[in-house]
C-alpha cells in the first residue's frame, strides 16, 4: 500500500532511522531512500518521533505548532530558515499521556518544537507537513526501560500512528577525519554496523542491548549513546520484539552507518 491522501485503519509499522544532519536534505541518494520508504508505508494518522537530540526526564512531549529547534551550527543559512508546520496535535498528546502510568506522567512542554532529528527526515518523508506530529523526549538510555516505554506506546500503532526512533546507528563524530558524504568508512563504524545488522537479522534484542560490552567498534561508534538508544523504543513497540525486522536502508554517510529498521 502506498501513501496517499487517505489515512490508514491498519496497524502501522514502527521505524528506527538515521536522521543525518541538515545536508541530508540535499543528498539525492539517502533522501530518495527515505522518500521511497515513506511512500511504501500506509499513510499515518499521526506521527510520534523520539529523537536523539532531546534527552529529558520525565517523558516530555513537544508543543504542537511551536517553532522548529535549529540545534546545529556551522551550516548554510538556508537551513535556519526552513519550516515544518504540521496540524494541531493537542488531542494526540492527550492520547499519549493516557498510555503512561500514574508513576510516570508525561510533561507537556509549552514551547519546544521539533528538533533536527525529527524535522529533517520528516521534511523528506512527508514533505506536505499535513500529518500531526509530536516529538517525545528520550528519558533514559537504559535499554530495558526504553523497551518498556515502547511497549506502552504499542497500542498507538493500531490507531494509525507511525512511531519513529530517530538516531544514527554509528555516531562517532569526534573520530571522523573527513566530513564528506562519500568519506571512507572507519573500521569502527563498519564493525559496529555489521554486528548490529547480524543481531537485527536474528531478532536478538539481548545482544543489541548488550552493546557496551559486546559490540565491536565501541566506544568509537558511540562515545555517547543517545543516537543508538531510540532503537529500543522502536523495538519495544514491535508486536514481537524478538522477531527479525526489515533492514530497509543500509550503507554509510560521512562514514557513519545509516542502517535503518522497520518492525511489524
Amino acid at each position: 500500500m502506498t501513501a496517499g491522501t487517505e489515512t490508514t485503519s491498519e496497524r502501522m509499522p514502527a521505524l528506527y532511522i538515521g536522521h543525518g544532519a541538515p545536508p541530508l536534505l540535499d543528498d539525492p541518494i539517502w533522501s530518495g531512500q527515505l522518500a521511497a520508504w515513506a511512500a511504501d508505508l500506509p499513510r499515518p494518522k499521526a506521527i510520534l518521533i523520539v529523537s536523539a537530540h532531546w534527552e529529558s526526564a520525565p517523558v516530555s512531549l513537544s508543543a504542537s505548532g511551536a517553532e522548529l529547534v535549529y540545534d546545529f551550527g556551522g551550516f548554510d543559512p538556508k537551513y535556519y530558515r526552513m519550516t515544518y508546520r504540521t496540524p494541531d496535535a493537542t488531542a494526540f498528546a492527550e492520547r499519549i499521556a493516557k498510555l503512561m502510568p500514574d508513576t510516570e506522567p508525561v510533561h507537556q512542554h509549552t514551547s519546544r518544537g521539533l528538533d533536527h532529528g525529527a524535522w529533517v527526515p520528516l521534511k523528506i518523508m512527508y514533505p506536505d507537513a499535513d500529518i500531526p506530529v509530536l516529538q517525545m523526549s528520550l528519558p533514559t538510555h537504559d535499554p530495558e526501560r526504553l523497551l518498556k516505554l515502547g511497549e506502552r506506546l504499542r497500542p498507538l500503532r493500531d490507531e494509525g500512528v507511525l512511531i519513529i526512533g530517530s538516531g544514527f546507528l554509528t555516531h562517532g563524530l569526534p573520530f571522523l577525519k573527513e566530513f564528506r558524504i562519500e568519506a571512507a568508512v572507519p573500521q569502527w563504524s563498519a564493525d559496529f554496523d555489521q554486528w548490529a545488522a547480524e543481531a537485527m537479522a536474528r531478532g536478538d534484542v539481548d545482544e543489541l542491548a548488550s552493546y557496551l560490552a559486546k559490540a565491536p567498534g565501541m566506544p568509537y561508534a558511540h562515545p555517547t549513546v543517545e543516537h543508538y538508544s531510540p532503537l529500543f523504543v522502536t523495538l519495544g513497540t514491535a508486536t514481537d520484539p524478538a522477531a527479525a525486522g526489515t533492514q530497509v536502508i543500509d550503507g554509510f554517510w560521512m562514514g557513519l552507518s545509516k542502517r535503518s529498521l522497520q518492525v511489524a
